[in-house]
């Protein structure tokens, strides 16, 4: 006979193994006012470690006041304690994503619903909902793989038995086609950004590979001229907030990498004019200038630069030189593309641009790797031509 034992108050339990094999805990959440009974409920698990540890939960939350009958938890609860409780190790812009995705798409279709009575069909209604309104497919894959791990947890904890959206059907992601500014064209951008009030940050973002947040979050102490090396270590972001208004702020690198360049020494000559046409900023501003975050690139009393003012200005010049479909974004690629050609390893360009791997550097620029190859096996045979003749 299994072991048992057991408590009556409220909040305690029992544990015993079933005639299959599996494990059940049983705990007291309180007295029906009606017949003055004990309310008891259950959770399962394989293992009794298993179950002893969803007990333990369950037992928490009820000696705490905030146990919540899983028959009663809707979505949107579950969805909001899964953010508050269970997400210690994310940062807090990717938790604010979360909380963007559970206002704006799950709790609108799926909210009010029992979370014991979520189905794969409902979840996978909000997914096309979601790319009819246009949702990118890697925008729905990153809204299933939110889902996903919520309901993980749900499961681990006993609220649901089996992780409905495993069952969904996800869009696939076609790769959009690289778009970067070489040849002429780079000679074109260069001489229709000259004048231009962002000529210098477009400069140092097609010559140093940056996203646009580490560019607009760029900071003087992060210059040193004299060893002729920049650091990125953060970037600077417009919070999102329910309503719009978010304030910018400095958060984490995208891989919590940071990263010393080395680039060419014009940037620091275009670097030093930034900084001298800064100080006559300055001084013209009087007591009107606020830089407090000592930021490179400002307006011209020295706050911070607004991302869709860069970009709009950018898209200007961009059109300007013929090339409408080009991206801020694709500076970045201009970068990395020239880096590769003109011979620098896959390893320090990986590194140069922040990359987690210098795999996911290989698979971004494999297109550029490849005529690489073709190009030193062209000057290879040209070497066993000229040893022939």
């Amino acid at each position: 006979m299994p072991k048992t034992s057991t408590r009556n108050a409220s909040g305690s339990g029992s544990i015993r193994q079933r005639k299959d094999g599996t494990w059940e805990a049983r705990y007291t959440v309180g007295r029906d006012p009606g017949t003055g009974k004990q309310i008891q409920k259950s959770v399962y698990g394989k293992t009794k470690a298993e179950v002893a540890l969803k007990l333990r939960k369950a037992t928490a939350e009820i000696d705490e006041g905030i146990y919540t009958e899983p028959s009663r938890l809707t979505v949107g609860a579950w969805f909001d304690i899964w953010i508050a409780e269970y997400l210690g190790g994310v940062k807090d812009t990717t938790r604010e994503q979360y909380r963007y995705l559970l206002r704006v798409h799950i709790k609108p279709r799926l909210g009010a619903v029992k979370l014991g009575a979520l189905t794969a069909p409902m979840i996978q209604n909000m997914y096309n909902a979601a790319q009819a309104e246009r949702l990118s497919a890697k925008s729905v894959r990153n809204l299933h793989g939110v889902v996903h791990h919520a309901l993980d947890k749900a499961v681990k904890l006993g609220y649901i038995k089996v992780n409905p959206c495993l069952a969904c059907e996800l869009p696939r992601v076609v790769k959009k086609e690289m778009k970067t500014i070489s040849g002429d064209h780079l000679s074109r951008f260069l001489q229709a950004i000259k004048g231009n009030p962002y000529e210098d940050l477009m400069f140092v973002t097609v010559f140093c590979g940056l996203r646009q947040g580490e560019v607009m979050g760029l900071t003087w102490d992060c210059i040193d001229f004299d060893r002729g090396n920049i650091t990125i270590s953060k970037q600077l972001q417009k919070e999102r907030r329910e309503g719009g208004g978010g304030e910018y702020r400095f958060v984490p690198l995208k891989n919590d990498k940071q990263r010393t360049l080395t680039p060419a020494p014009e940037v620091f000559t275009v670097l030093r004019h930034t900084q001298v046409e800064q100080m006559k900023a300055r001084l013209k501003a009087g007591q009107s200038w606020n830089n407090a975050l000592n930021l490179v690139f400002t307006r011209p009393l020295g706050n911070h630069l607004s991302s869709r003012t860069v970009y709009n200005n950018f898209k200007r010049v961009a059109q300007e030189i013929g090339l409408p479909d080009v991206r801020f974004h694709d500076l970045r690629h201009t970068y990395a593309t020239l880096s590769l050609q003109n011979g620098d390893d896959i390893k320090t360009v990986s590194e140069n641009l922040g990359h987690a791997t210098v795999a996911f550097t290989l698979d971004t620029y494999g297109h550029v790797t490849e005529k690489m190859k073709q190009d030193s096996a062209n000057r290879m045979q040209a070497l066993i031509n000229a040893s022939k003749a």
